[in-house]
């Protein structure tokens, strides 16, 4: 139909203008599905006809282009064996800007939605997933340039600047050696806020101070697992790894949005997170240590809420590093918030183990004992008896003190055993789920034999330092992590939140992890695991009714090109996935049958293959 043609003829004008219509409306059907958590299994990346490589121009509240450039895939559909016999031949490519979306946490979205947040309480930094009819299904593209990552441990070191095209940080940061813009690649000195010498120092100094054999702040296996909290670009948990200590650090996606990327192309374990409103997605009692240096957090506001977070995340005797202002200057405000603060945590019961220079070392009691001496009406209250503190997903803080169990009382501590001993021995926890140490050792052996298997599959493709960043999506008590122990890399273990919280149990074992919601896109940047593991996590949501084709695409996009998926599910699940493997561009790494039978379950190991949209192509390495 020619735009602008004059007939004359009325009827003519409104068929056109009908069609114009129906040419819209079913655009918005075509594209109206979800980047991710379409409750609709069966609609969401089943209805469209073409990739348009600029789709979701408007989701950025950017101008539509009409530069004309689209990829003119096919638009037909063919037949497979799964329970959904129909599958397109490719998915739709996102907008080249989309290449570092995290939709549960675009701050574009916030804006367009007019969401009304309270921003002096962070909450525009915490989870905000779209809604359907502004979520979109496309692959996320890789930055021009894009080079599959540099290895651990160089990684630690040095990354590709065409990956996270950024270097804001090194600029603003440039006195604290944060990183250094070198060539084609970013370099990372060590440094930090309150460490321009090195983290290895800084490190050395807090163990020093604690009086820990050696200088060395894993206390001969007695600390384990550390929370930073404002971590930066990570160089504190990165040098914590030589001495057999994992740290959980964390940032929010604020405007030095891309510190968690830099980490976690760095190889070092991160998330993405804040201490806004509500509780962080990890279990009582998860961290021997927790580490603030010059993280500008407002630990007095809202009655030490915050630090009264950081409480409930802490064990038994576990300590807070201090590294600010506040615990050095003499200035009148900073000697006013040091009184506050060494008020606050006197009531709170902890005492401070040290103090040198920038820092100070608090420590949490071992007992109950402080709390029940404490003068009645004393603020912050002990928690409710009926306040579960292991509840986390989208639970609000609350600014009360948890007290500790009878059986933690009664240990004056956590009862845990030195790393690495402690990944083996059953946790002290195993009684909250019922379960027996018979049920966990022989866990234990069944996840071993099945990583061996894994390995088998996949020798053909990895050499010993192919991976780096793992994600097990479903992590039960955490057998599939401690039987990665002697591989050179780390696992985020995935609890979801509706079903037992073993997070406890995983943490026991001196292992990390997070609760989530796999209805949901994960709080990470696109392109940080080389790795992830998917038991049964399709029919759990298939059974949750969300959509099995979004948890793909959610997949891919937590994937690195080049990077493995090990999905162990049912027959029909297998069979579904086989058929979006060129959708998605993945591989079936198993040539023989492409799949494994084990028991009931099935397994099937992919490969995400390295592709580059027509704008972001260069040559890779």
């Amino acid at each position: 139909m020619s735009r602008g043609r004059s007939d004359g003829s009325q009827k003519k004008r409104l068929v056109a203008s009908i069609c114009v219509v129906a040419t819209f409306l079913g655009f918005l059907y075509v594209y109206g599905g979800s980047i991710f958590g379409s409750q609709n299994s069966g609609s969401s990346t089943l209805e469209y006809g073409r990739s348009l490589k600029r789709l979701g121009s408007s989701y950025l509240g950017a101008e539509d282009d009409t530069d004309g450039k689209q990829d003119e895939s096919s638009s037909s559909f063919r037949q497979g064996d799964g329970e959904d016999n129909i599958v397109p031949k490719s998915f739709p490519v996102c907008d080249d800007r989309h290449s570092e979306l995290i939709p549960c946490l675009d701050r574009h979205l916030i804006y367009q939605m007019r969401m009304k947040l309270d921003l002096s309480v962070m909450e525009h930094y915490e989870r905000h997933c779209p809604p359907a009819e502004r979520r979109y299904n496309c692959l996320i593209p890789p930055p021009s340039g894009y080079k599959v990552p540099i290895k651990w441990p160089q990684s630690r070191d040095e990354v590709w600047k065409a990956n996270i095209p950024h270097t804001h940080l090194a600029h603003e940061k440039s006195d604290q050696n944060w990183m250094v813009v070198k060539g084609e690649k970013i370099v990372f000195p060590g440094g930090g806020t309150h460490f321009h010498y090195g983290a290895d120092k800084y490190i050395a100094s807090i163990a020093n101070m604690l009086n820990f054999s050696n200088n060395n702040l894993n206390n001969e296996g007695r600390l384990r697992t550390v929370l930073d909290v404002g971590c930066g670009v990570a160089s504190f948990g990165a040098y914590l790894l030589s001495s057999d200590i994992i740290a959980m650090s964390l940032a929010p996606n604020d405007v030095h949005q891309n510190q968690i990327q830099f980490a976690l192309e760095r190889g070092i374990p991160a998330y993405l997170g804040v201490l806004g409103t509500k509780r962080l997605p990890y279990p009582s009692r998860s961290f021997e240590f927790a580490h603030c240096s010059r993280c500008r957090i407002d630990w007095l506001q809202r009655d030490g809420l915050l630090l009264l977070e950081l409480d409930r995340l802490l064990r038994p005797g576990g300590y807070f590093a201090y590294s600010s202002p506040e615990a050095y200057a003499q200035d009148e405000e900073d000697l006013r918030i040091w009184k506050e603060m060494s008020d606050l945590v006197g009531r709170m019961c902890w005492k401070v183990a040290a103090k040198r220079n920038q820092t100070v070392v608090w420590q949490k009691p071992p007992t109950n004992d402080c709390y029940m001496e404490r003068e009645p009406g004393t603020r912050p209250p002990l928690c409710q008896s009926d306040d579960d503190s292991d509840a986390v997903w989208g639970v609000n803080m609350k600014a009360c003190i948890t007290p500790y169990s009878d059986h933690d009382n009664r240990a004056k501590g956590s009862g845990l055993a030195p790393w690495p001993a402690r990944l083996t021995s059953p946790p002290p926890r195993l009684a909250d789920f019922g379960y027996s140490n018979d049920m966990f050792e022989k866990d234990t052996e069944l996840w071993q034999r099945r990583v061996e298997k894994y390995w088998d599959l996949l020798s053909p493709k990895i050499t010993s330092n192919t991976l780096r960043n793992i994600m097990d999506m479903k992590a039960n008590m955490g057998s599939f992590a401690a039987a990665l122990r002697d591989k050179k890399v780390w696992v985020m273990n995935v609890v979801p939140q509706d079903g037992p919280n073993t997070l406890k149990l995983i943490y026991d074992r001196g292992l990390i992890g997070t609760t989530h919601d796999w209805c949901e896109a994960f709080s990470t940047y696109p392109r940080t695991y080389d790795l992830l593991h998917a038991w049964t996590v399709f029919s759990d949501i298939e059974n949750k009714g969300c959509s099995k084709e979004d948890l793909l695409i959610e997949m891919d996009r937590m994937l690195r090109p080049t990077g493995f998926a090990i999905i162990r599910d049912k027959q029909s699940v297998i069979d579904f996935i086989k058929n979006h493997l060129s959708a998605l561009h993945w591989e079936a790494i198993d040539s023989s049958s492409n799949s494994v039978q084990d028991g009931d379950e099935v397994v099937l190991i992919i490969q995400k293959k390295m592709w580059l949209t027509s704008e972001s192509f260069r040559d890779t390495e």
